[in-house]
């Protein structure tokens, strides 16, 4: 199991990556996690898979769990688009067309913005 990120860490990471044009690598790889981490907590489950390449995946939402392969519900965007819907930055609606989304499950609208 990865090792937690702590609030500290990442709301400093978050910080940073808000406040830069071009953010390090590292500030936005753990931002990244971090908001990943806290949409887990807020929505545990193995039914939808949220996956930020090339920075981190999890799943979340109860339903259906998959095990082998792609699952049915996934979601699927870039670091910059993950780090605006997971902090209210960007509403769900207007980032459609960079976001991928596949079943019948892949909205998550309604998680987001994470409590950060």
């Amino acid at each position: 199991m990865p090792r937690k990120i702590d609030t500290a860490t990442g709301r400093v990471a978050l910080d940073a990556v808000r406040a830069a044009e071009q953010p390090a690598r590292t500030d936005l790889a753990t931002s990244v996690r971090y908001l990943l981490q806290l949409l887990e907590e807020r929505a545990p489950g193995k039914s939808v898979e949220v996956r930020v390449p090339p920075f981190g995946a999890v799943q979340v939402i109860q339903g259906p769990a998959h095990t082998r392969g792609t699952p049915p519900n996934v979601i699927e965007t870039d670091p910059a688009t993950w780090i605006a819907l997971a902090t209210g930055d960007l509403a769900w609606p207007d980032a459609r067309d960079r976001i991928s989304a596949s079943g019948t499950r892949a909205d998550i609208s309604h998680l987001l913005p994470v409590r950060w």
